[in-house]
């Protein structure tokens, strides 16, 4: 009996393991292929309860063009000569709806080999077929969507730079086809200087160790041709982190490129113009006010030539011509502000002081139909400025806004300290400032006039009336202070124009001129000086200058000259001019330090800025009267008494 019933046992479990399955449909087929069994799982699928199925043929699941073409015997002959067969396709249930469906048949064959039957089991893979066709759709819509790109070349790259994939855009960027550059190497987009320098090496390698690398420089198309590009290389990995390859997006940027260079060289010849212009306004404005100044200095001296010649006094035409050539220093004094190359000799300065010893002035320039008033407080720290410069620009101040008022009217000039905290004035740096300001009863500015008030030229006075430069130069010596010009006005309002200046530091000095006297002036020891200067006007009048003051003078015209002279004799100082052609006076001063490094030079100069190292020596600013010749001389005279004169027969031996 044990025997007898362990294999119904068996066959009993088996049947209760098939009968539990519902995931899967296992049923038997007899060896035509009529189903013979049918489990919960079939039933769930095809939607058949088993006595509506068992004893029909199989090939009911099967689409009718699968029927059609014979497919269901094909799968038992299949099963049957192969034992097995395995495919997927469409299935249908009962209600005719569709599912995707992997099947297996096995064949059953008795213990003689004899075939019994087929044991076919079916997978309903509906959900994940969906899945995967989302995917491939989404893949296709992907890879469409890149393809139809032409305004970027988007391809991919294995780990080592090999191209293995190819989008229109790169075919219209490079050149290339798919079939031409699939399985090459993207370093051949690189010129030879770059493959040879390894950038396509390091651009991987970037990418690889960053995750991206970015960049822009020139690539070579299939035909040759350069094309200025910019590049983005993305690492991309798998789920693991491993590397599979890169993600290359290139932009052709040549037309931009050449646009931005076009547009580059338009802006320069535009700032050409404007600065040709700005020449042609400075040209003009200042040959007038130099025209005016000319024509006095020749007129007073060919009437002082006229008036000596029949022993007239002439002195006021003497005066005249230096008045006139004051003003003309006055003027390249503005020009050099201007431009930011003044001097300044910066020290504390008491503004109180200063405006009440400008008094005088202002009342004889200004003339009697202005009245100024000042407003002060009874103290006020020390302005660091240059007091030189300092008095001009309020000179400058006060006679534009007599010009504003027509020559008549109130000017209140007034004075004040003002604290400046942090970002207060994007003018000004935090810190104590001194406020000096100009104020007028004028006809005052609309918002375009004050807009450009401070430009260079511009100037409201009418042609041949002004050079537009002395708000300018005002504006240009506060900045070099440290400090800053504000301009408020308004029409109808009147003008205040204001100057900030920082306050001196503590240990600021004051500077000390020592003026010599006409005695001292003459009886000074003699020196013998060489004069050093490549104008023969300038050179005749300076060596005049120093003979009058009693020193013996030898002249040369060149810093090659004057070196000859040197070896030749002894002396005891040497003026030179700086602007001198093949040697400037400051490289003729090296010179001479290194060869008798006890001979003190005086370098005379018309502009502002010397070299570095020049800028310690001693030096004379032009124009320069007799006075401020002999206190240089006596500044920097030496300590002995002068030597022997050299042995110079006349200036007409120059070599």
């Amino acid at each position: 009996m044990t025997v007898s019933a362990a294999p119904n046992f068996v066959g009993n479990r088996f049947e209760l393991l098939v009968q539990s399955v519902t995931d899967y449909a296992i049923f038997m087929l007899d060896p035509d292929g009529t189903v013979m069994s049918w489990n919960p799982g079939a039933r769930r699928f095809k939607g058949y309860e088993a006595e509506e199925i068992v004893g029909l043929h199989f090939s009911r699941f099967y689409t009718e063009e699968d029927q059609a073409a014979g497919i269901p015997q094909r799968a038992l002959k299949t099963a049957e000569q192969e034992g097995r067969f395995e495919a997927e396709g469409w299935r249908v249930r009962k209600d005719g709806s569709r599912f995707w469906a992997n099947v297996v048949i096995d064949p059953i064959r008795a213990p003689d080999g004899t075939l019994m039957g087929f044991a076919k089991v079916t997978r309903d893979l509906t959900e994940r077929r969906a899945i995967q066709e989302e995917l491939r759709r989404s893949e296709e819509r992907f890879s469409l969507l890149i393809q139809s790109v032409t305004d970027y070349a988007i391809y991919m790259l294995d780990p080592v730079g090999t191209v293995t994939s190819w989008n229109s855009g790169a075919e219209r960027i490079k050149g290339y086809r798919a079939d031409e550059i699939l399985g090459q190497n993207f370093s051949r987009f690189y010129s030879e200087e770059d493959r040879m320098a390894g950038m396509p090496s390091r651009a991987l390698h970037t990418a690889s160790m960053e995750g991206r690398f970015e960049a822009e420089g020139w690539r070579i198309r299939k035909d040759g041709t350069p094309l200025w590009a910019h590049v983005v290389i993305d690492a991309i990995r798998d789920s693991q982190g491993t590397l599979i390859g890169f993600a290359k997006i290139t932009r052709d940027l040549t037309e931009r490129r050449e646009a931005q260079r076009a547009l580059d060289e338009a802006r320069e010849a535009i700032f050409q113009t404007q600065k040709m212009d700005a020449i042609g306004k400075l040209t003009g404005g200042v040959a007038h006010d130099f025209n005016n100044l000319l024509a006095v200095i020749v007129g007073s001296l060919d009437l002082a030539r006229q008036r000596l010649a029949v022993g007239a006094d002439i002195s006021r035409y003497i005066d005249n011509a230096i008045t006139a050539a004051e003003r003309g220093a006055t003027l390249t004094q503005r020009m050099l502000a201007f431009a930011r190359k003044q001097e300044l000799r910066l020290q504390k300065v008491d503004a109180l002081a200063l405006v009440r010893d400008m008094a005088e002035l202002l009342k004889t320039t200004l003339g009697a139909g202005v009245t100024i008033e000042t407003r002060f407080p009874l103290t006020l720290p020390d302005a660091h400025a240059d007091p030189a410069q300092l008095e001009l620009a309020l000179l400058n101040l006060a006679v534009n806004a007599r010009d504003a008022m027509g020559g008549n009217g109130h000017l209140v000039m007034e004075g004040g300290e003002v604290f400046i905290t942090e970002g207060e004035r994007p003018d000004l740096a935090a810190g104590r400032y001194v406020r000096l300001s100009v104020r007028d009863e004028g006809e005052g500015m609309d918002e375009e006039t004050l807009a450009r008030a401070r430009e260079p030229f511009f100037t409201t006075k009418g042609v041949g009336k002004g050079t537009g430069l002395g708000l300018s130069m005002v504006h240009g010596f506060a900045q070099q202070c440290g400090g800053s010009l504000t301009i408020k006005s308004a029409p109808g309002a009147g003008t205040t124009v204001t100057l900030w200046l920082p306050v001196a530091p503590e240990d600021a000095a004051r500077e000390a001129v020592t003026a010599l006297t006409a005695f001292e002036l003459a009886n000074s020891d003699p020196l013998v000086i060489l004069a050093v200067d490549d104008d023969d006007l300038v050179l005749t009048n300076t060596a005049g200058m120093l003979e009058e003051l009693g020193h013996t003078v030898f002249q040369a015209t060149s810093a090659a000259e004057a070196l000859h002279m040197l070896e030749n004799g002894r002396v005891d100082l040497v003026i030179t001019d700086h602007a001198m052609p093949t040697m400037t006076g400051a490289q003729l001063a090296d010179e001479i330090e290194a060869r008798m490094p006890d001979l003190p030079v005086i370098i005379v100069t018309g502009f502002a800025e010397l070299p570095p190292h020049a800028s310690l020596r001693p030096r004379l600013d032009k124009p320069f009267r007799q006075a401020e010749l002999a206190r240089i001389v006596a500044a920097v005279r030496p300590g002995g008494t002068a030597g022997p004169t050299p042995n110079w027969e006349a200036p007409d031996t120059r070599s």
